[in-house]
């Protein structure tokens, strides 16, 4: 039946673009697109078409220093190619490898055609004299290593400015409840009290470590420049005199990467599996923090802010439902999915090279886009979140018993051996309230004064050092997140 025409929106004022997302197949394009446009021009075809181009500019721009190669390119002209870079010049590409494009055949080839591609701007700028440079020497994959690790560096960044706003998060939340006395379980069973905001700064101390070692693990990231099997055979056969070995290593440093001299056709791509495998360690403890939220939430420990328009339940209107630690945990749990496929497959290879690397390689954008989503969702999670102060303090008073490790405790104090086994005894079994407390204590073999101070001891002053402990975890994390070199 036919939509009757409406006033009330504006459908008529919608371009067929704005419902693009709609016909999307992965959700990274369609239903998340927006919120991980940030790694858009770091992994979407454009962004890789944009730095192939790049680095055969840059290397062009290179070659032209060398005294045996008779060259000159102009470098900010021949800059402009890539920073001036558009969809229409990632769209011309894409045709040369499909369809053709003038007198150029399909090549079926994407880095073949971003040659060509290049060798046409060069036309335009009546600089053909430059033509036969253009990825002089090198193989498809000395442009792609350096192009995608180059973009994955740099969408790394974005990862690590989402997870440095989780930690504030943390940092903000261990704080305010450092003294909040809590429940502590252990095996899912009541156990002695914590504060919420020392089981939060636990979260915080892994976090920021985990970052750090993101950190670690991008600097090492590595690329190459090495020729079809790693030898630079065509250079140095082609221009015996120059060292191609310097120059390879130059222009890998010089692009922003470590570089490796000891290839085959490809970059082994250690590095990159260490960087995978410490993002996959900051999504373990993230998704540790959504469940563990997930959990305080269905206990009641932590009240979410209710937005007056949000639906709950479809059919329940009384109920907020937890969806965005929800949403965090199964993004996160993708994420991993995909980063241990990627760091268990990205370092094998037949021989030289063989292709099947190629096609999974563009799927570390969808990886990242998951882990993002996962570090946005829990974000958010936090956001809506506050201890339900009555509730904690209410589960903490029911639960005396966990007293109990107090009193084997002082037992052992003064002497007493067989210290667990006496305090098992009294109250393995026994629901214990205040008055059986007194009866259990007024039992042990301890001096008149002791077991007078252990009828004093409460629930929510039996926390330790737990206060002290937040606040040197949230202190130390302050500092090294203003060290972090992002």
């Amino acid at each position: 039946m036919r939509r009757p025409p409406t006033t009330s929106h504006n459908y008529q004022d919608m371009s067929k673009e704005d419902y693009n997302h709609l016909r999307a197949i992965s959700p990274i394009d369609g239903r998340y697109r927006k919120r991980v446009s940030s790694l858009g021009p770091h992994f979407s075809q454009f962004g890789l078409d944009r730095e192939r181009v790049k680095v055969e500019i840059e290397y062009l721009i290179k070659l032209g220093k060398l005294k045996e190669i008779p060259i000159s390119p102009p470098a900010s002209r021949l800059r402009g190619i890539y920073e001036e870079f558009e969809l229409e010049d990632a769209g011309l590409i894409q045709k040369i490898e499909s369809e053709g494009y003038r007198d150029i055949p399909p090549t079926n080839h994407d880095v073949k055609a971003v040659e060509y591609f290049i060798r046409e701007k060069l036309k335009d700028e009546n600089l053909a004299e430059l033509i036969p440079f253009v990825h002089f020497g090198l193989t498809s994959e000395d442009v792609n290593n350096l192009a995608y690790m180059k973009l994955i560096k740099e969408g790394t960044g974005e990862l690590i400015s989402a997870l440095v706003s989780l930690a504030n998060e943390l940092i903000a939340l261990a704080e305010e409840n450092s003294d909040l006395p809590m429940l502590a379980r252990t095996h899912g069973q009541p156990a002695t009290p914590t504060t919420l905001g020392k089981e939060l700064s636990v979260f915080l101390s892994r976090l920021v470590d985990r970052i750090e070692n993101i950190l670690a693990s991008r600097e090492k990231l590595t690329g190459k420049l090495a020729g079809a099997t790693g030898n630079l055979n065509a250079h140095s056969d082609s221009y015996p005199k120059t060292d191609w070995k310097e120059f390879s290593q130059e222009f890998v440093s010089d692009y922003g990467l470590r570089p490796n001299s000891c290839v085959t056709q490809i970059e082994p791509r250690d590095n990159l599996a260490g960087l995978i495998q410490s993002i996959n360690g900051a999504n373990n403890v993230v998704l540790d923090l959504a469940r563990d939220c997930w959990t305080y939430i269905s206990r009641d420990y932590l009240a979410q802010k209710q937005e007056k328009s949000e639906v709950g339940s479809s059919t329940m209107p009384q109920k907020v439902n937890p969806i965005d630690f929800e949403n965090g945990e199964g993004n996160l749990s993708k994420a991993n999915s995909d980063l241990e496929f990627l760091s268990d497959y990205l370092t094998k290879s037949r021989l030289q090279r063989d292709l099947s690397d190629s096609t999974v390689r563009r799927n570390i954008g969808v990886a990242y886009s998951h882990a993002l989503l996962g570090y946005i969702g829990v974000s958010r999670g936090l956001d809506k979140v506050g201890p339900n102060e009555k509730t904690i303090r209410s589960d903490l008073a029911k639960h005396p018993e966990v007293l109990a490790e107090a009193w084997q405790t002082a037992l052992r104090k003064y002497g007493h051996s067989d210290a667990y086994e006496i305090v098992r005894d009294l109250t393995r079994g026994v629901r214990l309230d205040e008055e059986k407390i007194a009866q259990v204590i007024e039992k042990l073999p301890l001096p008149q004064n002791e077991r007078a101070r252990l009828k004093e001891l409460k629930t929510e002053a039996y926390t330790g050092k737990a206060s002290e402990i937040t606040m040197s975890c949230v202190k130390e994390a302050k500092a090294t997140i203003s060290e972090l070199s992002l």
